[in-house]
């Protein structure tokens, strides 16, 4: 194996094209498609089947391309380690993180980072939770920070928790609570799920690490809530309920009681999940992947979550 050979067929069943693969790599499609054939020829066995449009790994191929990520990321964190021993501050650093707080977060991390390591090349993106683990895995991303509760955490990854944050109902001021609009309650009183079972939520969508725990909240409430439609945003979830037209959960540091038309309360368990960053447990983290960390474990720890009072009570 040479490295760009590597390359070439981890690159192929990234774009699951030959055609593509070779624009990615700034090769002619034939150059490609011989490298392929050689290194099938010397193998003595396809690593692709192939269609008119796709090319899907056979179990040879899988094999080969499990072995091919772990020696190019060995190759990647000697050189990390290499560069920080000579303290050269240079490289590449790839990120991911969530949708709306996540960009939040980054905005305000990355000024310092760039001050502190201006020649290292950062490359944010911005997924869900799974597309972040499952990038991890594969060596495309370094780092990924995340949302998720303990059970939630892969054995193949390792995780710094960077903070602990709740899970709030939030209510239309206008909703009728035990026979009391909503806005008339204190700010993070807490009250019964099942007082709202004749109202409608709009939930976040299934595939969010936060959906299985407001499903068990359901199902501990004893009813199924009138889901009106499911969205992948929060800030949609804030938007529909200030309308009035639903309710919703969303976690502490999108609960700002001083948002118009919309009151939040805390649930009688309290249900926290962990802000994290992760990262491949057998990888080298180099100084500037460990110096993001730490800035954005101070931008947690900074952050003004809302907690509910020790004792909450209506007004």
């Amino acid at each position: 194996m040479n490295l760009k050979q590597l390359e070439y067929i981890i690159a192929i069943a990234e774009e699951k094209n030959i055609t593509k693969a070779a624009d990615k790599l700034f090769l002619t499609q034939s150059a490609l498609n011989q490298q392929l054939l050689k290194l099938e020829k010397e193998l003595e066995t396809p690593l692709f089947y192939r269609t008119r449009t796709e090319c899907i790994p056979t179990q040879a191929g899988e094999i080969y391309l499990t072995a091919a990520r772990k020696m190019l990321q060995m190759k990647e964190d000697a050189y990390r380690q290499i560069r920080d021993i000579a303290d050269l501050k240079t490289g590449q650093l790839s990120v991911g993180f969530t949708p709306n707080r996540g960009s939040r977060m980054f905005s305000a991390l990355y000024p310092s980072f760039h001050q502190a390591f201006p020649n290292v090349h950062l490359t944010p993106l911005e997924l869900s939770v799974h597309a972040q683990e499952k990038q991890i895995a594969s060596g495309i991303l370094d780092i990924g920070f995340v949302t998720v509760f303990p059970e939630q955490k892969k054995s193949f990854l390792s995780y710094t928790a960077l903070c602990e944050e709740e899970i709030f109902l939030a209510v239309p001021n206008g909703a009728v609570l035990n026979g009391k609009p909503a806005g008339e309650w204190a700010d993070f009183a807490s009250v019964p799920l099942g007082l709202l079972k004749d109202l409608p939520f709009v939930l976040i969508y299934q595939q969010s690490t936060v959906r299985r725990l407001v499903d068990h909240l359901f199902e501990e409430a004893g009813f199924q809530p009138n889901v009106l439609f499911e969205t992948s945003s929060t800030n949609t979830i804030i938007t529909m309920i200030q309308a009035g037209i639903c309710c919703g959960f969303v976690p502490a540091s999108y609960a700002d009681p001083s948002l118009e038309g919309i009151r939040f309360f805390c649930l009688s368990s309290h249900p926290k999940w962990e802000v994290c960053a992760c990262f491949l447990s057998r990888r080298y983290l180099s100084r500037a992947a460990r110096e993001l960390i730490s800035l954005a474990a101070e931008y947690w720890s900074g952050s003004s979550f809302r907690r509910a009072p020790a004792d909450p009570v209506s007004r």
